[in-house]
């Protein structure tokens, strides 16, 4: 049950990275529907993430809410969200 809650926390924080990350990536083009997509992109890189954060740096105890698991997902669901928001900023 805690791996559960775990990949809930991860989830959950990948979202709201996704919105921070609306707010520093300024977009002044932007069309509705962007603040969804984030929040959707941020959950599965988060989840992605964390995954790979437990099986890299805690191998010998793999839990979900761990540092490692914890990093890997705040780390990847930024740099994910920051590449979706800086890739639709240079369309335009």
């Amino acid at each position: 049950m805690e791996n559960w809650i775990g990949a809930a926390v991860w989830v959950i924080m990948g979202g709201a990275i996704g919105l921070a990350m609306k707010l520093v990536v300024k977009n002044p083009h932007e069309t509705p529907g962007h603040s969804t997509l984030l929040v959707v992109l941020g959950g599965f890189a988060a989840a992605i993430g964390g995954m790979l954060g437990v099986g890299i740096f805690e191998f010998d105890h793999p839990v979900a809410l761990s540092p490692g698991g914890m990093a890997g997902a705040a780390a990847f669901a930024a740099l994910m969200t920051w590449v979706y928001r800086w890739g639709v900023k240079g369309l335009t």
